[in-house]
């Protein structure tokens, strides 16, 4: 009869271990590492552009 025991422990450590990987090393979630990788991206082309148009 324990086996069922085991099987819900097992299920709540992974779903913790889930939970933590969801979060990368610097804290945030994918959704805003992906904002945030959007935007620094969306800047960098911005100042190509300019470099771009305005050579010296």
């Amino acid at each position: 009869m324990t086996r069922g025991n085991q099987r819900e422990l097992a299920r709540a450590k992974n779903l913790k271990k889930g939970q933590d990987k969801k979060k990368t090393e610097d804290g945030l979630s994918t959704a805003a590492r992906k904002q945030r990788d959007a935007q620094i991206m969306q800047e960098k082309q911005k100042k190509a552009t300019e470099k771009k148009d305005d050579p010296k």
